[in-house]
């Protein structure tokens, strides 16, 4: 089995890294391949980043790994999920104060490929098993939510628990390429006006790492 594993940045899959370097041998022997694909921050970068890798070297399984922000301040920070849907949340036009995206003004219509309705959807199919994790719903932007007022827009029109800046480039090459995914986010901080100080980035990618781990070993069978 060949594995992709994805992140924006060396930063958040640092722990993984290590493992790899490490345990190299026991995963040949299960018969597993991993391939490391750091794609850059942002979904421009990720975009270029990961059509150019599967040209040339197409997984049986795409794992992307991040830390990313939570709306929902019942999960504790470190709390690890598995996205399921991603809206694309700032791919559109201002209407006075109020975004719409491009199915609201009918540049694309709903359902077209790769979208399911007006999200990215994974199915989960053709994965042998999900770790048990939080399914969430994700959002991805360029521009970081920082202000009470584009927070609550997100809110009222998305619905999402994560933010993250990478998530649907993920999802749509994935989609489209038929290949089977899972987007793993740990909650790194609670997305409010921005306090740095709040932030929980080392644990984050400390639960990041366990969990992708975890899951690699249950891909491989080991």
């Amino acid at each position: 089995m060949k594995i992709l594993v994805t992140a924006a940045t060396t930063l958040e899959i640092k722990p993984f890294l290590q493992y790899l370097d490490e345990h190299r041998n026991t995963l040949s022997a299960a018969h597993c391949e991993i391939d490391l694909l750091i794609a850059g921050i942002g979904m421009m970068h990720t975009a270029f980043s990961l059509g150019h890798h599967l040209v040339l070297h197409k997984p049986d399984i795409a794992i992307q790994a991040g830390i990313g922000g939570s709306f929902r301040h019942d999960w504790e920070l470190g709390q690890v999920v598995t996205i399921k849907r991603e809206y694309l949340a700032d791919l559109g036009a201002e209407d006075n104060n109020q975004f719409k995206d491009l199915f609201d003004i009918q540049l694309w219509q709903p359902d077209q490929v790769p979208f399911t309705g007006t999200s990215l959807e994974n199915t989960f199919a053709g994965l042998p098993e999900l770790p048990p994790l939080p399914i969430a719903t994700g959002i991805s932007v360029n521009l970081v939510s920082g202000s009470e007022a584009t927070i609550q827009k997100l809110v009222h029109k998305y619905d999402p628990d994560v933010e993250s800046m990478e998530g649907a480039a993920f999802h749509y090459a994935c989609l489209l390429e038929k290949i089977p995914f899972l987007q793993l986010r740990s909650l790194s901080n609670y997305v409010e006006v921005r306090d740095k100080s709040k932030w929980k980035i080392p644990h984050a990618v400390k639960t990041l790492n366990e969990e992708l781990i975890k899951t690699v070993h249950t891909l491989a069978g080991i």
